[in-house]
């Protein structure tokens, strides 16, 4: 299963917030199996996000779109998912009830805020979906988020992010299988072994340099897991490894 991430946000692009968002999916897509071949970084603009979703959703398995989903004027990730598929964004009923709700139990949690300040909730927007859509609802997330068809909307704020990822999590899949090897060696000692490694087996072999206080790593990725398994034992007994 191939997928492709596009995380959302000028904040991102100008460096003020750090893209944790995309190593986590990332980390989580390929431990199922998925594999991960695009990581794209867009600003807040409808028309830029609408061109990456479309270009992406003819190219790969599933796109997985974060960030901008909210009521805010900059928050327009959801309107670009229905340009990019030419469809109008709709309320559904049931959703839009759901926010109304939560609106209400926030209210009555957190009297001093609500009394501090004039709050605008938009719940239009936040319930709004691409039309034919399927929801997703957390309690951690105001916004709605969405599937269409391949397409998963999710929230920018990672704890946002994460807890409406479960809910779709087994969605993703795949036959990709990843074994790491730690070795105290620099990359130029292992370069022969890795190229070797890579003819023999029919495997991806890649090698990551030790840090000041971490060791170099060498993974062995591949679809049939007994081909990696065999270069990664192969690969043991022809490099110093370590725990």
């Amino acid at each position: 299963m191939d997928v492709a991430l596009v995380t959302v946000g000028d904040e991102l692009l100008a460096g003020e917030t750090e893209n944790t968002n995309a190593t986590w999916l990332a980390k989580r897509l390929s431990g199922a199996g998925a594999r991960v071949t695009r990581i794209l970084t867009v600003p807040d603009d409808e028309s830029v996000i609408a061109d990456a979703v479309q270009r992406y959703h003819t190219a790969f398995d599933a796109v997985v779109v974060t960030g901008g989903i909210g009521g805010t004027p900059d928050d327009v990730t959801k309107a670009a998912v229905a340009r990019a598929f030419d469809r109008d964004l709709v309320v559904p009923d049931d959703v839009r009830a759901h926010l109304e709700a939560k609106a209400e139990r926030f209210a009555t949690d957190n009297p001093e805020l609500v009394d501090r300040y004039e709050m605008e909730l938009d719940l239009d927007a936040w319930a709004a979906i691409p039309e034919e859509g399927e929801p997703l609802l957390t309690d951690e997330s105001f916004a709605a988020g969405c599937v269409v068809d391949g397409v998963y909307v999710l929230p920018g704020i990672p704890e946002e992010l994460r807890a409406m990822f479960a809910t779709v999590a087994d969605d993703f899949g795949g036959d990709r299988t990843i074994e790491t090897i730690h070795t105290p060696a620099p990359e130029g000692a292992v370069v022969t072994q890795v190229t070797e490694a890579r003819e023999r087996f029919g495997v991806a072999v890649g090698s990551y340099p030790r840090k000041a206080d971490t060791p170099g790593r060498v993974t062995v990725t591949g679809d049939d897991p007994e081909a990696v398994q065999a270069a990664t034992d192969w690969l043991r007994e022809r490099i110093e490894t370590v725990d």
